[in-house]
C-alpha cells in the first residue's frame, strides 16, 4: 500500500508543472480572446447599422431587388450566399446548418475555456497540499507557505480564466441566435416569394 501510495504521489506532483504551464497558456488565450471580443463587437455594432434599414425595406418590400449591405462579419456573408441560393431550398437549408456549425466552432474556445480554467485550478489547489503537509509534519514552515501560495494563486487564475469564458460564451450564444433568428427570417421570406411566382 505503501508504494501505491508513493507512485500516486509522484504521478500527482509531476503534474503541477503541465498543469501550471496550461494555465499559464490559458489566461494569455483569455486576454486575448477579450481582445478579439471587443473587435468582434466593434465589427457588429457598424454591420447591424447596415443591416437594419435592409431588414426594414425586406419587409415593407420584399426582397427583388434588394442589395445586401457588405461588411466583415459573418452573418453578412451568410445572407449573401442565402440570397445567390434563391431558387434552391437545399442549398439555403445547407447554409443555415453550416452557420450553425460556424458558429459552433467559434464558441468552442471560450466554452473549452469556461470548463478546463476551474478544473485545471481546482487540480493546482490540491497537488501542492501535498506537499505542505509534509512540510508542516516536519516542521518547514517555508515549504509549507510556499506550497500554499502556489495552490491559491492557480486557484485563482482559474477561475479568472473560467469567468472570463462564461461571460464571453453567454454573449456570443445570444449574438448568434440573433443571427440564426436574422437569417432564418431571410430564408423564410425567399420560400414564400418564389411560391407566390409559382402560384
Amino acid at each position: 500500500m505503501e508504494i501505491l501510495n508513493k507512485i500516486l504521489y509522484w504521478i500527482s506532483t509531476g503534474l503541477m508543472l503541465p498543469v501550471v504551464v496550461i494555465l499559464l497558456f490559458l489566461f494569455l488565450k483569455s486576454l486575448a480572446s477579450l481582445g478579439s471580443f471587443y473587435g468582434d463587437y466593434v465589427s457588429r455594432l457598424k454591420a447591424s447599422k447596415l443591416l437594419a434599414p435592409f431588414l426594414e425595406e425586406v419587409a415593407t418590400n420584399g426582397l427583388k431587388a434588394q442589395k445586401i449591405p457588405e461588411g466583415k462579419v459573418s452573418l453578412l456573408d451568410f445572407l449573401q450566399k442565402l440570397m445567390e441560393a434563391k431558387n434552391s431550398p437545399v442549398n439555403r437549408e445547407r447554409i443555415l446548418a453550416d452557420f450553425e456549425l460556424a458558429m459552433a466552432k467559434k464558441l468552442s474556445t471560450t466554452k473549452s475555456m469556461s470548463k478546463l480554467g476551474p478544473v485545471l485550478g481546482l487540480m493546482g489547489t490540491l497537488i501542492p497540499m501535498g506537499p505542505a503537509l509534509v512540510g508542516l509534519a516536519s516542521g518547514n514552515i517555508a515549504s509549507m507557505a510556499e506550497n500554499m501560495q502556489v495552490a491559491f494563486s492557480t486557484t485563482v487564475v482559474g477561475l479568472i480564466v473560467g469567468a472570463i469564458g462564461y461571460i464571453l460564451t453567454e454573449v456570443k450564444q445570444r449574438w448568434y441566435a440573433r443571427d440564426f433568428s436574422q437569417l432564418s427570417y431571410i430564408a423564410d421570406l425567399i420560400t414564400e416569394e418564389n411560391e407566390k411566382v409559382f402560384h
